[in-house]
């Protein structure tokens, strides 16, 4: 997925999640100050998105569908959004990739059907997540900074380095 980051980083008992806000098609920058950030379920979940627009709202009211549902069981929310965005004939088209985070889990979810929850508390998509990843490792490791210190400094790294990603950071933390 290109054209964004978005990063999710869980340190003790706090989750941030950050993106970028900006909106590229092809070669060309259309806004910068785009939030690509969600707060689900009365603000007890963060979603973030990495995709179309149209697509990323068809998914977080499909979520949030599935969470409210489950009462709140992200992981079992997580699982009946896979297993609809693989079967429906019309979600299996949304090429995207979602992080979702509560207090007691941070997952990858697919298109594909799969969901991952990362190693070490930390998961990033996106074409800058590579960057976002590695630095915010790095400051997770070496740094006893707080989860919304660590996803702002690393995202703030991945601007400098990933041209479909810039300086304009939203942050939301549990």
């Amino acid at each position: 997925m290109q054209a964004t980051t978005v990063l999710g980083v869980r340190r003790g008992d706090a989750v941030a999640l950050a993106s970028d806000g900006q909106v590229t098609v092809d070669k060309t920058i259309l806004k910068a100050t785009a939030n690509k950030l969600r707060r689900l379920h009365g603000g007890r979940v963060l979603a973030g998105f990495a995709g179309g627009a149209a697509d990323a709202i068809a998914l977080f009211e499909k979520f949030e569908a599935k969470l409210e549902a489950g009462h709140g069981n992200l992981r079992r929310a997580a699982y009946e959004l896979a297993k609809d965005w693989r079967t429906d004939r019309v979600l299996r088209r949304l090429e995207a990739l979602m992080i979702v985070a509560d207090r007691e889990a941070m997952l990858i979810i697919s298109g594909t059907g799969e969901i991952i929850e990362p190693d070490e508390g930390v998961a990033a998509i996106g074409s800058g997540g590579p960057y976002a990843l590695a630095a915010a490792r790095a400051l997770l490791r070496n740094t006893g900074l707080s989860a919304e210190e660590v996803v702002r400094r690393a995202m703030e790294i991945a601007a400098e380095i990933c041209i479909y990603t810039n300086n304009h950071i939203s942050v939301e933390t549990l």
